[in-house]
């Protein structure tokens, strides 16, 4: 089993594991600061492939950036 103490919404190490939220991602433990950064992780959506809205959503926020300029 691989484990990440990095909480991925605050981006800071987890030291308190024993008493820390976590999910299991297949062999990926994944531990959070708080439970709120657990809940937003998960509904965080998940884009299915390349036709899928997330992705979708994506590609049309970053064309419409003035930093890469447009891609459409």
């Amino acid at each position: 089993m691989r484990i990440s103490t990095l909480d991925p919404i605050s981006l800071e190490d987890v030291t308190d594991v024993a008493n820390a939220p976590f999910i299991m991602d297949g062999d990926l433990k994944i531990y959070f600061q708080s439970e709120a950064n657990k809940a937003e992780y998960l509904d965080i959506p998940m884009h299915t492939g390349e036709n899928s809205p997330g992705l979708k959503k994506i590609f049309d926020d970053i064309a419409d950036c003035p930093i890469t300029g447009s891609i459409n």
